[in-house]
């Protein structure tokens, strides 16, 4: 479906004023949004890259919509004084989705009016959605898996009343959690394995695929001084995966919840690609969630 200018402007204002380019290029790219972020200022970028997507007929414009939009229409801000300005925006939001006959529901769904929010649409609406496509290679997989990572989280952290909501708050709930979403794909996956030693100290990785030679590696940042000092860890840790036979490559994976790291693609430069010693060779891959 092709998204409007007037719908795109609305909710690329709205958005840019929820976090960084950074931030929000990760949102993007997670959501689905098609090619490389617009060189463009911030008051442009998102609704230009929104615009594009509702121009790709290839693209399920309205999934992509609706995962951008999930987390700011389904979470009220924890600063008292800043949820009056939320619900004007969100109000702003409801009010162009439904100038373009849309309607917005919780978990990130937005239906043409008049089509209900239920787990299965109706035959006559059956257009309305695209079919997701199966990964064809582990690679495709992670990615979509690791992108998707907040999304996952979000159903299970705003559960149903009365429900015991699950919380994110260490690695472990982390791995646990992708650990979880990869395991009805791939038959082997082999956690906590020990790596060879570095520096006379060797390591516990997360999660080795031995059938793909790929570790992933998570990390969490805890509070600012850790945001600091975890790509000085993320180093040290390549280090002791460049001498493990079984990995050719490496996935880190840095769930960043309060937005602590400042230069996400400093990081990211500093850690990925091929990382080459005498000890061996890995290639490195970072997402900075």
């Amino acid at each position: 479906m092709r998204l409007s200018k007037s719908l795109c402007a609305v909710v690329g204002d709205v958005l840019s004023t929820t976090g960084s380019h950074a931030s929000l290029d990760e949102l993007f790219i997670s959501a689905g949004a098609p090619g490389e972020p617009p060189a463009l200022s911030h008051g442009s970028k998102w609704k230009t890259w929104l615009f594009r997507a509702g121009q790709d007929p290839n693209l399920d414009s309205l999934a992509i919509l609706g995962n951008l939009l999930e987390e700011f229409m389904d979470l009220p801000p924890a600063d008292p004084e800043a949820v009056q300005k939320w619900k004007t925006n969100r109000s702003r939001i409801e009010a162009v989705l439904e100038q373009n006959g849309l309607r917005y529901f919780r978990f990130g769904r937005v239906l043409p009016q008049g089509i209900s929010n239920i787990d299965e649409p109706p035959i006559a609406s059956a257009q309305v959605r695209q079919a997701p496509t199966k990964p064809t290679k582990v690679e495709e997989l992670l990615e979509t898996t690791v992108r998707g990572l907040r999304r996952a989280m979000h159903p299970l952290t705003h559960r149903r009343k009365g429900v015991q909501p699950l919380s994110f708050g260490n690695e472990y709930d982390v791995q646990d959690l992708l650990h979880a979403l990869l395991r009805p794909w791939i038959g082997d996956i082999r956690p906590e394995e020990f790596t060879p030693s570095y520096a006379g100290a060797s390591t516990r990785m997360d999660f080795l695929l031995p059938a793909h030679e790929l570790v992933v590696e998570t990390k969490i940042v805890r509070d600012r001084s850790h945001a600091k000092r975890i790509g000085d860890e993320l180093i040290i840790d390549i280090e002791h995966y460049r001498r493990h036979p079984n990995c050719a490559t490496l996935w880190c994976v840095v769930y960043d919840p309060d937005q602590l790291i400042t230069n996400m693609q400093g990081m990211k430069d500093d850690l990925d690609g091929i990382r080459k010693s005498k000890d061996g060779e890995v290639t490195v891959k970072t997402f900075i969630l």
